[in-house]
């Protein structure tokens, strides 16, 4: 789960309770740990914001960003997608 060195942040927005974000909680809950451990030095940050639909951003060199809605998906499905993210 390393990321590659042109991702420079990634950002992940949920609700804290609609049904929409559980995968994308249960990610955060069983999976950031090992995410963080595989890339310190990449800041990841996690915002709470009720009613907002769950979703991701990767931001890249020269100010590109990306944004992958994950509403409605599994927790292994998040995790593929910012894999993707980390690939990309």
């Amino acid at each position: 789960m390393s990321s590659t060195r042109a991702l420079k942040e990634l950002r992940i927005h949920l609700c804290q309770t609609s049904p929409g974000s559980q995968g994308v909680r249960d990610f955060v809950t069983n999976k950031y740990l090992k995410l963080k451990s595989a890339n310190p030095s990449l800041p990841i940050l996690i915002r709470e914001v009720t009613g907002i639909q769950a979703r991701v951003f990767g931001r890249y060199a020269m100010g590109v960003e990306r944004k992958v809605v994950l509403d409605g998906l599994t927790e292994s499905q998040v995790e593929s997608k910012i894999q993707e993210l980390q690939s990309s």
